[in-house]
C-alpha cells in the first residue's frame, strides 16, 4: 500500500452504491486514473507524500513547534504548514532539508 493509498485498491464501493452511480452515467476511477497521472507522477506523489508525514512525525517527536522551525529554516510558519501538507509547491529539496534540520540523515535507495 503506498501513502497516498491511490495505487492500494483497498477502498471499495457497496453494490448498490455503484448500480446507483452507473445509473447516473458515473463510473469508479482511481485517482490515478480520474487524475490522467503516469506511473512518475504517482511514485512523486507518494514520495512527496512520505516526506512530509515524516517531516510532521519528526518535528513533534521533537517538540518543536512549526513557527520554530520556520525560524530554523529561514522561513514562515504557514509554509512550513504548507510543508507537512505535501503542498505541491513545496520542492522535494525542501522538504529534505527541513527533516536534516531536523537531524534527520536521508539516504538513497533507487530500485
Amino acid at each position: 500500500k503506498t501513502p497516498s493509498g491511490i495505487r492500494s485498491g483497498d477502498m471499495t464501493m457497496e453494490a448498490k452504491q455503484r448500480k446507483n452511480l452507473a445509473k447516473m452515467g458515473g463510473r469508479v476511477a482511481t485517482v490515478q486514473e480520474f487524475l490522467d497521472l503516469s506511473a512518475a507522477e504517482l511514485r512523486l506523489i507518494d514520495l512527496r507524500i512520505l516526506l512530509a508525514r515524516e517531516l510532521r512525525e519528526r518535528r513533534t517527536a521533537r517538540r518543536v513547534t512549526q513557527a520554530q522551525l520556520a525560524k530554523l529554516l529561514g522561513t514562515s510558519q504557514p509554509r512550513v504548514a504548507a510543508m507537512e501538507a505535501g503542498d505541491p509547491q513545496t520542492s522535494l529539496e525542501a522538504l529534505l532539508r527541513a527533516l536534516i534540520v531536523l537531524g534527520a540523515t536521508p539516504t538513497l535507495k533507487v530500485a
